[in-house]
């Protein structure tokens, strides 16, 4: 690169794409500071949308990783088996006898939730 080609370089303006980048940086913070940084990239881009400002999933993923800006997790809800003391209990119709003197007399469901997943649907019939 000549000298000459250096100092013009350096004095030209700022260009459109610079200054728009400069602009979606300051709103990429504001929406990422307004959610408490737990949003990323989808959501940040879907609240600049929103705003009006209509930019690429993409860039506003690579400015947010420019800017060092990464989502915390969501603190999970702590699983407990004792239940609220003002919840509503289901009455147990059929208290907790499950035997039955003829077949098909008591039908009974039990759906449970494994804690790894999956559908854990049981159905039981009695008798």
């Amino acid at each position: 690169m000549s000298r000459s080609g250096f100092h013009d370089w350096r004095l030209r303006p700022t260009s459109f794409t610079v200054e728009r980048r400069e602009s979606l940086k300051g709103g990429i913070e504001t929406v990422f500071a307004e959610s408490r940084r737990t949003y990323g990239y989808r959501r940040v881009h879907a609240a600049l949308a929103r705003q009006g400002v209509a930019r690429r999933p993409e860039l506003v993923r690579m400015m947010m990783r420019e800017l060092h800006l990464a989502p915390t997790g969501r603190r999970r809800r702590p699983l407990t088996t004792v239940p609220a003391p003002d919840i509503h209990i289901t009455p147990d119709l059929v208290r907790r006898d499950f035997t039955a003197d003829r077949p098909g007399h008591k039908s009974v469901g039990d759906i449970t939730c494994p804690p790894r997943g999956g559908r854990g649907l049981s159905w039981v019939r009695a008798g």
